[in-house]
Formats: structure tokens, C-alpha cells, sequence
């Protein structure tokens, strides 16, 4: 019986730091979300809830992805991030929820930042390959 093993990326500083950068803000920003989920958003609050402790959960997984980085699984991570400033750019100003200006302020502000994950990720792959 033979095993096949995950493309292991080589030639990867830039990408490992990418997604521990991205991990530990990722799991920052959902404890911050949990300890001042009262902020005056306009996001429903068991939303906020709900999306902090996934970004506690994400930003352990992605962490610990960038101590072993595996290229279809950090695709996956592009992929997520980008879906994700998409859907926060329209939960900001589509008008889903009442969002006050330090909502559309917070969301625009993370947002960019998991811009700059995506840039340094899709750099770090390519550096890699």
C-alpha cells in the first residue's frame, strides 16, 4: 500500500509568514469581536457572536497551516478571504443591515487588511512554486 502525501510547499517564508500573519489577526479579531460585541454597529449581535467565534476557530486553523503550508489548503484560504472582503464589502453597503458609521468604518478596515493577507499569500505561493 503506498501513501500520497500533501504537496508540500518549499521556498515558503514569505508564505508562512502570510498565514500566521492572517491567523493570529484573524483569531485577534474575533476575540476583540467577543469582548466588545456591544459596539454600535448595526450588526445584528448574534451575528457578531456567530462570526467571532468562527474567526477564533479560522485563525487557529490558518495558524497552524502556515507552520506546514499545503498548497491546494492554502488556495482554499485565497479563496475563503476573497469571498470573504467580497461579502464584507457588501454587508457594509448593500444595505443587508442598518450599519452606523463605525460599522461601515470596522468592516471596511478588516477588509482591507484580509486585501493585504490575500496579497501576501498569492505572493508567498508564487514565490514558492
Amino acid at each position: 500500500m503506498t501513501t500520497t502525501q500533501a504537496p508540500q510547499v518549499r521556498n515558503d517564508g514569505l508564505l508562512r509568514f502570510a498565514l500566521k500573519l492572517d491567523g493570529v489577526a484573524s483569531a485577534g479579531l474575533g476575540l476583540m469581536a467577543l469582548l466588545f460585541n456591544d459596539l454600535p454597529t448595526g450588526l445584528p449581535h448574534g451575528l457578531v457572536i456567530g462570526l467571532s467565534v468562527f474567526l477564533l476557530g479560522y485563525g487557529v486553523g490558518v495558524f497552524i497551516l502556515g507552520l506546514r503550508p499545503i498548497r491546494p489548503l492554502v488556495a482554499v484560504v485565497v479563496i475563503g478571504n476573497s469571498v470573504w472582503v467580497l461579502d464584507s464589502f457588501l454587508t457594509a453597503f448593500a444595505g443587508w443591515f442598518p450599519v452606523t458609521g463605525l460599522g461601515v468604518f470596522l468592516i471596511v478596515a478588516q477588509a482591507v487588511a484580509v486585501l493585504g493577507f490575500i496579497t501576501l499569500q498569492v505572493l508567498g505561493l508564487r514565490r514558492s512554486a
